[in-house]
């Protein structure tokens, strides 16, 4: 595997700090330089060991850097991608996190393509790890350990820069799979955005009173819907169009239930809540 002279990372939250313990527990970089605005989280990806160097000046975080990998929100990514690329020289390879995909790939392609010739090198990823918990204090090491991440590149990409960040990742544990960004987020509006939205209004149709009653199913259903408001904000409303596609799969579904319950329909109950037990058993645990 390659080991890296020096990997910057730029948002040192939960992703950035896992990706940060990662690289030091598996000797993959000599440096990995933090970035933030905030010095406290600086600190704390230093106290839990994520970083050897830190800085709140980007341009120097990013000085010297082979590879930077942008951890912020998804609706600041374009824009630290594009600063990234303005003060990277042709060595540097940038890549992000994010949860969505078409709408940043298209605006930073843009940003690359459309002005002045970069010497920015740029392949879009996103690992589907993490959890509800946020914050650098809850980085883990193994994190990306057998966890799937997805990389996203574009006709305009270079095969090499594709192959060396899905090295990166594998390096860190991940099963690294390749899909268009467009692919991306139709299937990840199904598998993980649509999921959040009905946590979210599940968790939030249940009343106050109703919680101390409640048992591991309404839990564990609903324990997505603690993740940050924010972040989860940004990455339905820049997948918008593919989560509302996939919301109408779930209403019918759901309307499919709701019309059988009506009617007392004990075999449709039966046989559609088989469908959905066959789907669950074939994927284990």
């Amino acid at each position: 595997m390659k080991r890296w002279n020096t990997v910057t990372i730029v948002g040192v939250g939960l992703i950035g700090g896992s990706i940060g313990l990662a690289l030091r527990r598996r000797g993959l970089a000599e440096n990995v330089v933090g970035v933030s605005r905030r010095a406290v989280s600086l600190d704390a990806a230093h106290r839990v060991g994520a970083l050897t160097q830190s800085t709140q000046d980007l341009k120097t975080g990013v000085a010297g850097a082979e590879l930077a990998i942008v951890c912020t929100p998804v609706a600041q990514i374009v824009e630290y991608v594009g600063k990234v690329a303005r003060l990277a020289t042709s060595r540097t390879l940038i890549t992000d996190v994010g949860s969505t995909k078409e709408w940043i790939v298209n605006q930073v392609e843009e940003l690359l393509h459309s002005g002045p010739p970069s010497a920015a090198r740029y392949v879009g990823s996103h690992p589907i790890a993490g959890s509800e918990q946020s914050g650098v204090s809850h980085a883990d090491a193994e994190l990306f350990q057998g966890r799937v991440v997805v990389v996203t590149p574009t006709p305009r990409t270079a095969e090499d820069d594709v192959a060396a960040i899905a090295e990166f990742w594998a390096a860190l544990g991940a099963d690294v799979r390749r899909l268009s960004p467009h692919e991306h987020d139709a299937i990840l509006a199904a598998t993980s955005h649509v999921p959040h939205v009905v946590a979210a209004a599940l968790a939030r149709s249940v009343a106050e009173g109703g919680w101390p009653f409640s048992a591991g199913g309404l839990r564990d259903t609903t324990r997505i819907a603690s993740s940050d408001p924010e972040l989860w904000a940004q990455i339905l409303l820049t997948n918008r169009d593919h989560v509302l596609q996939a919301l109408e799969g779930y209403h019918e579904s759901l309307t499919e239930l709701r019309e059988a319950l009506a009617r007392k329909d004990h075999a449709r109950l039966h046989q559609v809540l088989t469908q959905a037990k066959r789907k669950r058993d074939a994927v284990g645990n």
